[in-house]
């Protein structure tokens, strides 16, 4: 086997492993993703994007995703415009559709970002998962003087935690705990958002299987639907994160919007060895 071309791409901090398998076919186990992940012996990343022939004939291309842990993921926002950003590139086309294990993801360029319908929020508690039925407009965790959380999936789930100061939140140890909160029998994402104004939201994700993040795109959708469900802000507003902004709107059909930046940082290649245990 010869070696694997990839892309080091990221939105906002963000950041992904691209590699194309849509002509040879790529196969990564956990174990090579892990190594490729290790930002001390690897590439490093958030998340590793393996791009495969579509499964739907509405779609251009399949986005596989797997976390830095070796674990697989249904939805990636930030991950979805690189992908974005590339195959638009590459057709010279203003719009795409990019299917994932969760569904179809129209995309199209605005101006110099790209916006992307990361689907329906899911509000019901079986969308989440939650362990039990309940309303999850407000899910009772109790945790170290945390409010109740507010979760639904965008494709993978999530749970938003409003506090009055983010910087005052030890985010690292709660996110590790609550990603494996008995409620949350698939695991979850968990966001810690502080509301600036009613049209501006701070945020920081702890990624389920993949840890603190600089930013999160179906994060900052669930931020956004949590916000606009308490009233604590309408249904467009910009998400703040580290190293700039997303702006998200969520549409009265019950789709969330989300446009932002997409940058490349290097390309390079992987030993052929990595994919060995591949099965």
């Amino acid at each position: 086997m010869e070696t694997v071309p990839f892309a080091k791409m990221h939105g906002l901090g963000n950041d992904f492993v691209v590699i194309d398998g849509r002509v040879r076919p790529i196969r990564v186990s956990a174990a090579a993703a892990q190594a490729i992940g290790d930002r001390h012996t690897g590439v490093g990343f958030d998340q590793l994007i393996v791009l495969e022939p579509p499964q739907s004939a509405e779609a251009d291309v399949f986005m596989r995703i797997l976390n830095s842990d070796g674990s697989e993921a249904g939805a990636c926002g930030n991950a979805t415009r690189c992908v974005v950003s590339k195959v638009l590139a590459e057709s010279g086309r203003d719009r795409i559709v990019v299917e994932t294990i969760s569904g179809l993801l129209p995309a199209h360029r605005a101006g110099g970002e790209i916006t992307v319908d990361m689907g329906p929020a899911r509000l019901d508690w079986q969308d989440v998962p939650l362990a039990h039925a309940m309303d999850t407009l407000a899910v009772p965790i109790g945790l170290d003087g945390l409010g109740d959380a507010t979760c639904c999936s965008m494709g993978n789930p999530h749970a938003t935690f409003f506090v009055p100061d983010l910087d005052a939140v030890d985010m690292a140890r709660l996110g590790a705990r609550l990603e494996r909160h008995p409620l949350f029998p698939a695991r979850a994402n968990i966001g810690f958002a502080q509301i600036l104004t009613p049209e501006r939201i701070r945020l920081q994700v702890w990624e389920r299987g993949a840890g603190l993040t600089l930013a999160c795109g179906s994060g900052a959708c669930a931020t956004l639907v949590a916000a606009a469900r308490r009233g604590l802000t309408g249904r467009m507003a910009e998400i703040l994160v580290k190293h700039g902004r997303l702006t998200l709107e969520w549409r009265a059909d019950g789709h969330v919007l989300m446009t932002g930046p997409v940058a490349t940082s290097f390309t390079g290649t992987l030993d052929p060895s990595l994919f060995a245990d591949a099965v």
